[in-house]
């Protein structure tokens, strides 16, 4: 591959020194060369948890229906990107509190995403982080993990090939640990680039049975291959399909899923490729023609018309390498988010219409839209995954930059596609933006002078959602001004009328801030939507007309708080400062499907404070301040439900107080409660067991993290014990009314271990 490997040495090199100034236990994505692969496992590792995925591949359609470029073809090309998030030692697991990041999210045009990276300096085999793989599998696309061998001048040693391709009789067991590393975390597969000289035709057949056992033990795991050696063993980039490099994708069987080809291909390469993979048995579009944008994006020349010539078939489908460019030539947020478009969706910012006397047309016009969006509930808040707030419902609590991909939504299909009655009007601009939010950190902007000529459909979502008799859709706007006529209504197409709109008046604001509004559309039932729209009209002109649109929702029946998490506790802290600690969280999964979970702090005034968020049940807690006059604080975690309910929380207590650095939590909890009744009165007795022997303390607590009572502290054996509720304080003062927290602290000569629990106290 014809890459600019000393750049990426060096930005390797940077991300070492900048990973040596983080915080000790941010988790980071995982990297190996294959022997530390071989003693890798996820009981021993502990970011492990925080590296598993928490979203599961969703289902993808095409609609023709719905399709916005005349010249994109269905069921032919597919896109792969190989994209670089961070260097290979510095991608941290579920984001970080900055802005900046390359939040990729034109995933409607992507069918596999390879998570990019390896050096010979820090590790060959490179896991992707969760929060990628989240985001992907949330819109449907497949995320691949690197196998990346680099050139022997780049740091590559052919031994590291042979150690990959170790075997003890039958069994490969780097392949077995690649699976298990898969698996585990939850992406698609892998990505094998070899391009390190010195093997021969020994070990190219090696590799091709290496790849056939994966295919064996593992067939649900994708397995693409990159055209750098040949049968021979050597490099040489052949920039296409042919009988020197076939072994690697079909040989009497599936030896890889994807074949991308090198960069320096021509019309007959492609030709050729084409021919061959059908001579295969294989699917020509299998195979993915290579093309380098890193260095100038889309102004790098790439001859779409020999690989999608127009009107006619497809040759094969298309690999970019590192699309990123979009991110790191970019100047700022806005800049990033205008290449991007460029890049995906053409110089008119327009899906639909991809005209332009620039050889880059943008993606959509050779490729269809996919939706993920197809079954309900359906809630999008146009998260991008980063902000420089975090608002929930409308409540603004986190005022520092985050980002964290795990979290962005299935942002709208149509980017962007406003369209006027008239043909003499002028539409509305929408956008994304970062001022202001309903849910995260980003809202949906319409902007502009409105009139009658400029009435303005903005077309947003390709849905296949069936609409039953309880169905409803709500919307949360702000116009900054209440009692203000939002000149808004919400289009809804149906696929028995795909070229009609059916409207919904919004009317007008109820408040100066978010405003929320749920409308049933049962009266539709048995058919099914597949547009969803909003139009903005007004007969009088109306200047500098702003709309903000917080959160789009379709659900059946009222919002339902899912069951709530459990057993959260802190498996181990850090103090950065004399009151500032980071924490890594961890807790049982809500026995309900979950959207994600918030993490909060409580504040001395009984206010939340949002530190983060994740579909995983464990998460790494970068930046817990201490607000006076606190001793401890709660910690708390809410499910929320995939509808957007939320449920009650599960909490513990931080002790700022504890002077110890670091505490790891046994597996085999020391301590549990038998009985806690979830409501308690006067002199309730409830019975602890101990399972390990060792001091035992157990404190109770109010919503402000203050210490209230003590109900005994002491040295316990193994066994199991009543203890009775003190309704009074310390001060024997009387307890009032209201929830409190009862926290059991075991800690023996090594380990420290917190378990609390939420009850509510009537007098």
């Amino acid at each position: 591959m014809k890459i600019n490997h000393k750049r990426i040495s060096i930005l390797s090199a940077l991300c070492v020194l900048l990973s040596n100034l983080v915080l000790a236990q941010q988790p980071y994505a995982s990297y190996w060369h294959p022997m530390d692969l071989l003693s890798w496992s996820p009981e021993t590792d502990p970011d492990a948890p925080y590296n598993r995925s928490g979203v599961a591949l969703k289902d993808v359609f095409y609609d023709t229906l719905t399709q916005a470029n005349s010249h994109a073809r269905p069921d032919e090309a597919d896109i792969v990107s190989l994209a670089a998030f961070y260097a290979t030692s510095y991608n941290p697991s579920q984001g970080a509190d900055t802005f900046n990041t390359y939040a990729f999210n034109y995933w409607q045009y992507c069918d596999i995403l390879n998570f990019w990276g390896g050096s010979a300096g820090e590790g060959l085999i490179l896991a992707p982080s969760p929060d990628v793989i989240d985001a992907g599998h949330r819109n449907g696309v497949p995320v691949l993990g690197t196998i990346f061998f680099p050139p022997n001048v780049y740091g590559g040693q052919i031994q590291w090939v042979h150690d990959l391709v170790q075997k003890i009789d039958t069994i490969y067991p780097v392949a077995d640990k690649l699976i298990e590393a898969a698996e585990y975390y939850g992406f698609d597969g892998w990505f094998i680039n070899q391009e390190t000289q010195g093997g021969d035709s020994a070990l190219a057949y090696e590799l091709q049975s290496f790849m056939r056992y994966i295919q064996q033990h593992a067939p649900d795991l994708h397995i693409m291959w990159y055209d750098a050696m040949v049968r021979t063993g050597a490099i040489a980039w052949q920039n296409e399909l042919n009988q020197n490099n076939q072994m690697f994708f079909e040989d009497s069987g599936r030896v890889s899923d994807e074949f991308f080809l090198n960069f320096w291909w021509n019309a007959t390469d492609l030709a050729n490729s084409r021919i061959k993979a059908i001579e295969l048995g294989r699917d020509p579009y299998e195979v993915f023609a290579g093309a380098d944008v890193e260095a100038s994006g889309y102004n790098t020349y790439v001859n779409f018309s020999i690989l999608f010539p127009e009107g006619q078939p497809h040759v094969l489908s298309l690999g970019f390498y590192r699309p990123d460019w979009c991110y790191n030539s970019s100047t700022s947020p806005e800049d990033f988010y205008q290449k991007d478009n460029r890049f995906w969706v053409g110089a008119n910012r327009d899906p639909s219409n991809t005209t332009t006397g620039h050889f880059w047309k943008g993606m959509a016009h050779y490729v269809p839209e996919k939706s993920p969006i197809n079954d309900i509930p359906f809630v999008t808040s146009f998260n991008t995954g980063q902000g420089y707030v975090y608002a929930i419902n409308g409540e603004i609590l986190r005022t520092r930059n985050w980002h964290n991909k795990s979290l962005q939504d299935v942002l709208p299909t149509y980017r962007w596609i406003a369209r006027t009655d008239s043909t003499g009007g002028t539409s509305l601009y929408p956008d994304l933006v970062w001022d202001d939010a309903y849910y995260g950190g980003t809202c949906l902007s319409i902007t502009g002078d409105l009139n009658a000529i400029n009435t303005t459909n903005l077309i947003l979502y390709k849905t296949q959602l069936d609409i039953v008799s309880n169905t409803n859709i709500s919307i949360a706007y702000s116009r900054n001004a209440a009692g203000a006529p939002s000149y808004m209504k919400i289009g809804l197409a149906f696929a028995d009328a795909p070229g009609t709109f059916e409207y919904i008046d919004i009317g007008t604001t109820a408040s100066d801030g978010w405003n929320t509004d749920t409308f049933t559309i049962g009266g539709h039932a048995g058919r099914t939507l597949i547009l969803i729209a909003l139009r903005f009209e007004s007969a009088t002109q109306v200047d500098s007309f702003t709309m903000k649109v917080g959160q789009i929702a379709v659900r059946n029946g009222p919002i339902t708080p899912p069951a709530p998490a459990s057993g959260l506790y802190i498996e181990s802290y850090q103090f950065t400062a004399a009151d500032t600690a980071n924490l890594r969280l961890r807790w049982e999964h809500s026995t309900d499907p979950v959207y994600f979970y918030n993490v909060y702090r409580r504040n001395p005034d009984t206010s939340l404070t949002f530190l983060g968020a994740t579909p995983n049940n464990a998460y790494f807690a970068s930046t817990l301040a201490r607000v006076e006059p606190e001793s401890t604080v709660a910690i708390e975690v809410e499910a929320v439900g995939v509808d957007f309910g939320h449920a009650s929380h599960a909490t513990t207590i931080f002790d700022w107080s504890s002077g110890i650095s670091e505490h790891i939590t046994q597996n085999t909890d020391p301590v549990s409660f038998i009985t806690l009744p979830g409501l308690i009165k006067n002199n309730a007795r409830f019975m602890l067991t101990i399972n390990v022997p060792g001091g035992v303390q157990v404190a109770v607590y109010n919503v402000n993290g203050q210490h209230v009572a003590t109900l005994t502290d002491a040295w316990y054996t193994p066994g199991t014990y009543e203890l009775k509720w003190q309704s009074r304080d310390a001060l024997h003062r009387a307890l009032s009314s209201g929830v409190y927290f009862v926290q059991v602290v075991h800690e023996d000569h090594t380990q420290k271990h917190t378990a609390t629990r939420k009850v509510v106290y009537i007098r």
